[in-house]
């Protein structure tokens, strides 16, 4: 049997097929379409993409650094599941990690920049869902962060970001009001003012703050969901 076309990968835009893959997966997972421990079959995910099994192992391992699948013995791979040590700990790396990109960064963000955080920090208050709210938080992060000109740093804060966005859906599917976050503005304060340790140190602050909300399960059991909120 021929090798499918696909599996080459795009030429034209560089990605690969298991760069879409697994680009589709952690999409449907951080999205709660793929719920925590469900399986997911090499077998059907091949098919669905008209692959052979090798850009889907290669997905399955990038789903699997990133947090979002686990490999188990006898079991095959799943959707891995979170609690709030997980939250806890991805909120300290990305206080750890953000702060080192601001450090680097704040020399060099120009008005442009600090106008576009600005706009994303302004379409956060503004969001309607969590969906709108955590896509404008993301920009604003990104606005700030990513002239620090170290590419896989921000690669590494962009996964977290991606593992982020999976702990605030599945605990704010429904029940999101808008909300003013103070901290943007005072993290944009300080940057204009040029006190890069103040800033910094908000970072650190906001993007460790971990909100609670009381979700029901489908089986009608009430739990307590936490995720970062910053």
């Amino acid at each position: 049997m021929s090798k499918p076309v696909a599996d080459i990968g795009d030429i034209k835009t560089g990605q690969t097929l298991a760069d879409r893959i697994s680009r589709t997966l952690a999409d449907r997972i951080i999205r709660g379409e793929l719920t925590p421990g469900s399986r997911l079959r090499q077998d059907h995910v091949a098919e669905e993409f008209g692959a052979s099994h090798v850009p889907v192992r290669e997905a399955f391992r990038r789903l699997e650094a990133q947090g979002l699948a686990i490999s188990e013995p006898r079991r095959g791979v799943r959707v891995a599941s979170f609690d709030l040590r997980e939250v806890r700990e991805v909120a300290e790396m990305r206080a750890a990690l953000e702060v080192l990109a601001l450090k680097h960064a704040a020399p060099h963000l120009t008005a442009a920049l600090l106008e576009r955080a600005d706009e994303a920090m302004e379409a956060c208050d503004a969001a309607r869902d969590v969906r709108e709210w955590e896509a404008a938080n993301r920009r604003f992060h990104m606005s700030i962060l990513t002239a620090c000109g170290m590419p896989r740093l921000i690669a590494s804060i962009e996964d977290l970001h991606s593992v982020s966005a999976r702990f605030l859906f599945s605990a704010w599917r429904s029940g999101w009001e808008a909300r003013t976050d103070h901290d943007h503005r005072a993290i944009l304060n300080a940057l204009r003012a040029g006190e890069i340790q103040d800033a910094t140190a908000i970072l650190a602050r906001h993007v460790q703050w971990i909100g609670k909300n009381p979700v029901r399960t489908a089986t009608g059991v009430t739990r307590d969901a936490f995720s970062i909120v910053g």
